[in-house]
């Protein structure tokens, strides 16, 4: 959950402005996306502190300040609900959040909420409550993952859309083979690399890709880089570049853990299922470095 975590936190501003094109076919005239975005983060948490309950629901939130043409300031909320069950209180924390960032700024709220979990039925997109001639009504917008078209999402050139392909296939490919699940993530590389989309984007885009779409043994991710070389070979690819030296980078950190590992193999007596903690790999990882040495 924290790696999908990141991946959306990252994803949404790498892109942010495709994001608003993506909901907003006429964003450009709707915003000055001149003046570029501010991500309140921090003004978020201090709302709303963590769970520390570590089998809490846990979401992935935004808050985002944009500017009009008219030069004012509003915002925009973006939950994104990543757990994998129904939340019979999500209409009502949707509500909270809405009105705690209301009463602290006191700022037009647009919201969003985007459903990554695989059940068709759970769509809440309001909130209500009435008492002796009270009435509150909170309606919000809500945009389901499962619910889209593999063949639209697939004839856009949006990267947002490239993102929702990817979850999309996320979801679709639980249950599957590893091998099945390769060719899917292979297919969608292949689709994003011929799209017109800049270079810093392709590779923020790559690696939410990669990541977001995972395999339980390693050696698939070998294989899956493997077969972006030979893709890339004879095929210049604006921003590629970015991602295989991105790539490059993360093995280097990754050699320097396997050096930890059997650092702590020699010279201590923990056992394998806490130096795989300490290090943040899996099990299996520590125990091939093991039979290595």
């Amino acid at each position: 959950m924290k790696r999908d975590d990141t991946l959306w936190k990252s994803i949404l501003e790498e892109i942010f402005d495709d994001f608003l094109f993506f909901f907003f076919p006429d964003a450009d005239k709707l915003f000055d996306l001149t003046k570029g975005f501010e991500y309140l983060d921090k003004e978020l948490e201090q709302l709303f502190p963590p769970e520390q309950n570590e089998y809490a629901t846990r979401y992935v939130d935004k808050l985002v300040k944009v500017f009009t043409l008219t030069g004012s300031e509003q915002w925009i909320l973006i939950h994104i609900e990543i757990q994998g069950y129904n939340d019979k209180h999500f209409a009502q924390r949707m509500f909270t959040y809405f009105y705690r960032i209301f009463d602290k700024y006191n700022k037009p709220i647009t919201a969003f909420a985007i459903f990554t979990e695989e059940n068709k039925q759970f769509k809440p997109n309001v909130f209500e409550q009435e008492f002796l001639g009270t009435r509150l009504r909170y309606e919000f917008n809500i945009y389901k993952v499962i619910d889209q078209s593999e063949e639209e999402l697939s004839k856009s050139n949006n990267p947002f859309a490239q993102v929702i392909l990817t979850v999309l296939a996320a979801i679709k490919s639980k249950g599957l083979e590893e091998e099945e699940v390769f060719n899917i993530k292979l297919e969608l590389t292949q689709r994003l690399l011929s799209k017109n989309i800049p270079k810093n984007k392709i590779r923020a885009i790559m690696n939410f890709l990669r990541y977001y779409i995972h395999f339980e043994n390693p050696e698939m991710n070998l294989k899956f880089d493997k077969e972006i070389d030979e893709i890339t070979q004879n095929k210049k690819t604006m921003g590629i570049e970015e991602f295989l030296l991105d790539r490059a980078e993360k093995k280097g950190i990754e050699k320097g853990r396997i050096e930890v590992v059997k650092s702590l193999l020699k010279n201590t007596d923990f056992d394998d299922d806490r130096i795989a903690s300490l290090i943040g790999i899996s099990l299996e990882s520590v125990k091939k470095i093991k039979s290595e040495i």
